[in-house]
């Protein structure tokens, strides 16, 4: 089941929204709901790794130094330094 909602976008994206829908036998509509959709996932995404580090870090989930300094040391390996 879906729901219309109205979008207003500049008349470059739509004419490249347009493009894109003549060049994927797509429907605008179909290009406009998937990218949201994305979009929505991505950031709901984000949000809870942002939210989950702050948990960690309040509840002092930390590196120590020691595995900081070994850590720096893989990358210079790594890096070929």
């Amino acid at each position: 089941m879906s729901t219309t909602l109205s979008v207003r976008v500049e008349p470059e994206v739509k004419a490249r929204l347009d493009a894109l829908a003549d060049a994927t036998q797509r429907s605008r509509s179909f290009l406009a709901a998937e990218a949201i959709r994305e979009y929505v996932e991505i950031n709901e995404w984000q949000l809870q790794e942002i939210q989950n580090a702050v948990a960690e870090a309040d509840a002092g989930d930390f590196a120590s130094e020691d595995e900081l300094a070994s850590l720096a040391r893989k990358w210079r390996v790594d890096a070929g330094a």
